[in-house]
């Protein structure tokens, strides 16, 4: 499989977890794919594939320094897969975020349309729809 189409699918395999967490909040199937996280072990198979079919290049790496993360990308920036690879840790990983913004919403009765722009910037900017989300939660707390 070449790496584009495995880019493709990931992008894809995505975007239903996080449409039905924003349009059907309740529908039963969206509570069934949050709390299977079926597409973030999707996405893990395919990143741990790519990881172990290249390790050469993350068994020299240097996670120490600034400029060794630099030379790990400077190098790695050669390889399609590797490139994949990022580019599926980031989407798990938001999607592990975005899930618990869902699933702790949902259990402390935030409304979904205060829930919605912590979702959107979670897909969009990750780390800081998780920091919209916590000061939500606080707001909501009190």
């Amino acid at each position: 499989m070449n790496p584009e189409l495995v880019f493709n699918i990931g992008n894809l395999a995505i975007l239903p977890a996080w449409l039905l967490m924003l349009l059907a909040p309740k529908w039963k199937y969206t509570q069934m794919l949050t709390q299977s996280y079926a597409v973030v072990l999707l996405l893990a198979v395919l990143y741990a594939v790519i990881a172990f079919t290249n390790l050469g290049a993350i068994a020299q790496a240097d996670f120490s320094s600034l400029q060794g993360i630099k030379n790990l990308f400077l190098s790695a920036s050669k390889s399609d897969y590797f490139m994949v690879a990022a580019w599926f840790h980031y989407l798990a990983f938001d999607l592990v975020a975005g899930t618990y913004i869902f699933q702790e919403g949902q259990k402390k009765a935030i409304p979904h349309l205060v829930l919605v722009p912590c979702l959107l910037g979670t897909f969009m900017l990750g780390p800081v729809g998780f920091l919209l989300f916590w000061i939500v939660k606080k707001i909501f707390s009190k």
